[in-house]
Parts: structure tokens; sequence; C-alpha cells
């Protein structure tokens, strides 16, 4: 899986961070210290982490992913990555 989202909700300073979703590769879920939850409403199922983003970025930049976009929608913030 070369591509990954990762997002946050209003600030960035601090987490939760969300960083994958039911599809996710359990082995990098894990090495990020990711938790999988279920929130009131979703029929979905997301992975999350309590550290701040910039501290996903740099745990995921040492397993060779690379930010290639980055965007604000509303009050969320969401970072595209790509690993060769």
């Amino acid at each position: 899986m070369p591509y990954l989202l990762i997002s946050t909700q209003i600030r960035m300073e601090a987490g939760p961070t969300m960083v994958g979703d039911e599809h996710s590769d359990p082995t990098l879920m894990s090495f990020l210290g990711a938790t999988k939850r279920n929130m009131l409403g979703n029929h979905f199922w997301e992975y999350y982490v309590n550290d701040a983003p910039r501290i996903v970025l740099d745990k995921l930049e040492s397993r060779g992913y690379r930010v290639v976009s980055m965007t604000g929608v509303g009050q969320t913030l969401v970072w595209c990555l790509h690993k060769e």
C-alpha cells in the first residue's frame, strides 16, 4: 500500500491524528501505536493515535513515506503520503 492519508481536526499542535481506515496495513498501524475505533454514527472503522501530526509525519518518514500533498478542508487538515 504505497499511499497513506492522515488527518487531524481543529488543532494541529495536539492529537489525535487519524492515520488509517479498516483496510490499512496492520503492521504499519502497530508501528504508529494506532488504536482502531468506530465512532458513534459512522459506518466505518478508523485508526488514530494521540500524537500530533508532526510526530506521525516524522515516524512515517523513517519508514520511507514522503508527503505528496496537504490541504485544509473546513477545520480538518489532510496529508497524502507516498512510499516508493
